[in-house]
């Protein structure tokens, strides 16, 4: 019979980061929700309001189409980059140094800050001295992100897929990695054709790891701000414009707490649910899958 009395001290090494969690997340959730029911008008002027700010914001025009922007913008990001990082770390060298030296090339992108990534693209594409600009307009191709939507949207999408689909290829990779020799080595004896292999063996091993690239990479083109801000301001008009750059606007641009901490709130919850939508969907056709005895 076990007399041993649990030892509760443990808690206090867990105490500071709780601490630390309480006031970095909590703290200013509550403040965001507070806000979120008050017409702040001062210092020592605020009125209760309810549930107002959210149905103003629901029913803003504006923040509908920013939010149409934002949702195909992301799903369009998903739809490229996954199946592109899943491709890029199928062909990487698997060992010696030439998968050192792909790894260090490939993953210069991410060393970037977001602010310098806008920068570059838009020296990038400019028709007088950015290559991509100069070069379109050498084959004759009218190209301009300052006027045109949809050049403005290709490249953001563009710029995107250039920094962070390294990202989805090096969990891809390391996912690959993982998987024990022994199941090649039966394929071979099967004879099992590449896409086999791919389709019984590969793909199947890297759900975990494509739960995580697809969560991450909708999470953060969800809240893209930075890039799309210094590339185009938003524009042209509004046709760069996401939910990032109007939630800022509404906060810091025109400082209506109200109606911005509603809107974060909304924001919060969408990406949320979106995730948890993802995660299920993911989880959840794995488990539907018959088992292979093979290849």
């Amino acid at each position: 019979m076990n007399n041993k009395v649990p030892n509760n001290r443990a808690w206090l090494l867990v105490l500071p980061m709780l601490v630390l969690v309480a006031f970095s997340a909590i703290i200013p959730l509550m403040t965001v929700v507070n806000y979120s029911v008050q017409d702040v008008l001062g210092p020592h002027a605020r009125f209760f309001t309810g549930t107002e700010w959210f149905q103003s914001m629901l029913n803003d025009d504006a923040l509908q189409a920013a939010f149409l922007r934002q949702i195909s913008f992301s799903l369009i990001i998903l739809a490229i980059q996954i199946p592109l990082g899943i491709g890029i770390a199928l062909i990487m060298p698997k060992r010696g140094w030439q998968a050192s030296a792909v790894l260090i090339l490939i993953t210069l992108p991410l060393l970037i800050p977001w602010n310098v990534v806008g920068s570059i693209w838009q020296i990038f594409t400019r028709g007088d001295i950015g290559l991509m600009g100069w070069g379109l307009r050498q084959l004759g191709v009218e190209y301009n992100i300052t006027r045109n939507a949809g050049d403005a949207w290709v490249t953001i999408i563009l710029m995107d897929v250039w920094h962070w689909t390294p990202l989805v290829a090096m969990l891809c990779y390391s996912g690959l990695r993982s998987i024990p020799e022994a199941y090649y080595q039966a394929a071979r004896i099967d004879r099992a054709s590449k896409w086999a292999v791919f389709r019984y063996i590969q793909l199947p091993k890297l759900t975990n790891v494509l739960v995580i690239a697809v969560l991450l990479r909708f999470m953060h083109s969800f809240m893209i701000y930075a890039e799309p801000f210094v590339l185009t301001g938003g524009g042209p008009g509004s046709a760069t414009t996401f939910l990032s750059q109007s939630l800022t606007t509404m906060a810091v641009g025109q400082q209506d707490l109200g109606p911005s901490a509603a809107f974060s709130l909304i924001y919060f919850l969408v990406i949320l649910l979106v995730s948890w939508v993802f995660y299920t969907t993911i989880m959840n056709m794995q488990k539907d899958k018959p088992p292979h005895g093979g290849a």
